[in-house]
């Protein structure tokens, strides 16, 4: 019995997310598609978290048990031969027992790409928001400061968020320009439903001057008078690791 770790990148442009769900095909069971072609046997896999319809990644992590006695070579080259263009396994190493994708997981990085162009780009148009008018890069920054440390963000989740608990920590909120796009790079210790995108469009609002940069405070103090967040269109943001 041997437990194999995975780092899995896709496109999440075709899929309902990250885990099955009942009305379309999900990156999981296309996975374990892959892996009973490739075995010949039903694997489950485990994911560190879940990504929803349309959301990227590039560090997904995830793993399995096995019974199979296969080289590690097979996990990734072999599992990829029998996996669509738009999803595959970057690494495989067997791990311990103790190993948990979800449970071991010490802090994910989350990155969301905006395209700032009153042009559509048919290049980015799959991984980014485009957003026409001119945004206030320094305001946004600013505010983004609020997020930093822990805090209670049931602000920041929709109402199908089913985690136990609401509070979360920041670690880090970077941001990157290169020519027209604007990454936003935001590692924490984990993330509620929309979280991030909900994070984002209210700096997004920000920086078009929708909103006051304290809103941010606000919204994490639970004031009552202030409106929810804009949530991010799902196409920008993309899980770029997890580390354990």
């Amino acid at each position: 019995m041997a437990k194999i770790k995975l780092i899995v990148a896709y496109d999440g442009t075709d899929y309902v997310g990250w885990q099955y769900q009942p009305n379309g095909m999900s990156v999981q069971q296309r996975l374990e598609q892959a892996l009973h072609q490739l075995t010949g046997t039903i694997h489950t896999v485990y994911s560190s978290g879940r990504t929803d319809s349309g959301v990227h990644a590039r560090g997904m992590a995830c793993h399995l048990i096995t019974e199979q006695n296969l080289p590690l070579s097979a996990w990734r080259e072999g599992v990829n031969r029998f996996l669509p263009d738009d999803i595959v396994v970057r690494h495989a190493e067997q791990v311990d027992d103790q190993f948990h994708a979800r449970f071991s997981a010490r802090g994910k990085r989350y990155r969301y790409t905006i395209l700032r162009d009153p042009v559509r780009s048919p290049l980015e148009q799959k991984i980014s928001w485009q957003v026409k008018k001119p945004l206030d890069l320094e305001k946004m920054e600013q505010a983004a400061q609020s997020f930093i440390g822990q805090h209670d963000f049931a602000a920041f989740r929709t109402s199908g968020c089913s985690a136990d608990t609401t509070v979360r920590e920041i670690f880090s909120i970077k941001f990157r320009e290169h020519d027209s796009l604007l990454y936003i790079d935001i590692c924490g210790s984990g993330f509620l439903r929309n979280m991030i995108r909900m994070m984002v469009g209210t700096l997004v609002q920000i920086g078009r001057g929708k909103r006051p940069v304290d809103v941010i405070q606000k919204l994490l103090e639970g004031s009552g008078s202030v409106a929810s967040p804009l949530t991010a269109p799902a196409q920008g943001l993309c899980l770029m690791d997890v580390w354990f």
